[in-house]
């Protein structure tokens, strides 16, 4: 255990909530965790049972030796950037709690705005909906709750990520909804779909030196493409003709600066109503396209 965290979370003397909710942030902080304080506040929870708002009605509560002792483990994991999300065993997504950990790669905001797109696009209930390479499953699960007509797939490469996307399915009551199956993006499958929907790893590997600490805690198969990074990407949208009905959506996350050149590939593959969607942060991070 490093010094700083003992110190920090001294278990010699009692302490208050209060008391033990500053020190943490004060740790974070000198360790450059972002959101030191909201950070604090999640962990504090979770070894104590309860909501961050209930915190705020205990600060005076004073804590013991037993109580603080899983939090300084936890504490010194984040502090050496294992993502926040793996500690807890939870991520909240589209208005759900999704188990996560070091299976899947832990789900992006960008790919809730993403769930939200497509919402608005689906005019078909009953549609055939495919989620390529689906992780920890939190875009199909995401559209089986929203649209309880449909049909859907979740397909991934990993059997590790597919077991906790099952995992998440039977949390949620909807594991009769969902047909899961190992493939290598959609070789492995004969069917049709209204949408495709796909967040594969874009990241070339060339870049891997410039992400975070807790990015890299996420499976590098979820992670990494190849040189340029969107060569799954470019495969998908070589593959997705002979699997979308005439008309059919291809919807895909992507990363900065990879809009054009996709966007290009899809006008030489003949698809249609090519458009491109900026995420809340003003960057081009969604491409869609029809066929047929």
């Amino acid at each position: 255990m490093s010094r700083d965290v003992s110190t920090s979370l001294d278990m010699t003397k009692t302490k208050t909530l209060l008391e033990v909710l500053q020190s943490t942030t004060a740790y974070f902080r000198k360790h450059r965790i972002d959101n030191p304080r909201l950070n604090a506040e999640h962990l504090l929870a979770h070894v104590l049972g309860r909501t961050r708002m209930e915190l705020y009605l205990e600060f005076e509560r004073p804590l013991d030796g037993a109580e603080l002792a899983p939090l300084r483990d936890l504490v010194k994991r984040r502090g050496q950037g294992e993502p926040l999300q793996h500690l807890l065993g939870t991520v909240e997504f589209c208005g759900q709690t999704f188990l996560i950990d070091k299976r899947a790669m832990v789900p992006r905001p960008e790919t809730e705005e993403l769930v939200e797109l497509l919402q608005s696009r689906i005019e078909n209930r009953e549609s055939r909906i495919v989620d390529v390479g689906t992780g920890s499953g939190v875009i199909a699960l995401s559209l089986a709750k929203e649209f309880p007509s449909a049909e859907i797939y979740a397909v991934d490469i990993s059997e590790d990520a597919l077991g906790l996307a099952r995992e998440n399915a039977a949390r949620l009551g909807l594991s009769e909804r969902i047909h899961f199956q190992q493939s290598d993006l959609l070789e492995n499958l004969a069917e049709r779909f209204d949408l495709i929907v796909a967040n594969l790893p874009y990241i070339s590997i060339q870049d891997r030196h410039l992400l975070s600490r807790e990015v890299l805690h996420d499976p590098e198969v979820a992670l990494f493409a190849g040189p340029a990074g969107d060569e799954l990407v470019r495969r998908l949208i070589e593959q997705a003709p002979s699997h979308l009905e005439p008309g059919g959506l291809l919807a895909l996350e992507i990363a900065v600066g990879q809009a054009e050149g996709l966007s290009e590939l899809f006008r030489q593959k003949k698809y249609h109503d090519i458009g491109s969607k900026k995420d809340y942060s003003g960057i081009t991070r969604f491409v869609l396209a029809r066929y047929g």
